[in-house]
C-alpha cells in the first residue's frame, strides 16, 4: 500500500439505532457539530445561519440539513427559535443528538422535523459533515452513506 492509498480512508454505510422523537422519515445530507448548539442568540432563524460566535459552525447554514448535535444548550427560548427557522423555511430537515434535554427535544418538535436520539453509537462521533443521512424516526433507525 502507498502513502497515497493509505490516506485515502475508506468508510462503509452504517445503521444507527436510537429513540424517536419526532416521527417521519427523512434524507439529506449531514451537518455535524461536536458542540452543543444555542438557539436563543446562536443562531439567525432569519437565514438558518449559526451565529454563535465562538461556534465551530459559526456563520454555517443549517437549512436543509439533517444536523447532527450533541443537544441544545441556553434557555428555554432555544424551541422558540427553531419553531421560527420552520415558519420562515430556513429549518434543517432532521435532527440527531446525542442528549436528550427538553429543550431539544421541544424544539424538534416545534420544528416539526424526524429526530431521533440515544442511538447505541455517538451519532457525532461516526457521522460527518457532508455524509447522506436517511432517518426513518418512526422506527428509531438512522441509515449513513458515507461522502466519497
Amino acid at each position: 500500500m502507498t502513502q497515497e492509498t493509505s490516506d485515502l480512508e475508506t468508510r462503509a454505510p452504517f445503521v444507527l439505532r436510537g429513540r424517536t422523537v419526532v416521527p417521519g422519515v427523512v434524507e439529506g445530507e449531514a451537518l455535524v457539530s461536536h458542540e452543543t448548539i444555542s438557539g436563543w442568540g446562536g443562531i439567525d432563524p432569519a437565514t438558518g445561519t449559526i451565529v454563535e460566535r465562538r461556534h465551530e459552525l459559526h456563520g454555517v447554514c443549517f437549512t436543509g440539513k439533517i444536523v447532527v448535535f450533541p443537544g441544545a444548550k441556553g434557555s428555554s427560548g432555544w424551541s422558540g427559535f427553531f419553531q421560527t427557522t420552520r415558519l420562515l423555511g430556513t429549518a434543517p430537515i432532521g435532527m440527531i443528538f446525542t442528549v436528550t434535554t427538553t429543550k431539544a427535544a421541544l424544539g424538534a418538535v416545534v420544528t416539526r422535523v424526524p429526530a431521533v436520539t440515544d442511538l447505541d453509537r455517538d451519532p457525532v462521533t461516526v457521522i460527518r459533515t457532508g455524509d447522506h443521512v436517511r432517518i426513518d424516526a418512526g422506527r428509531g433507525i438512522v441509515e449513513v452513506t458515507p461522502a466519497s
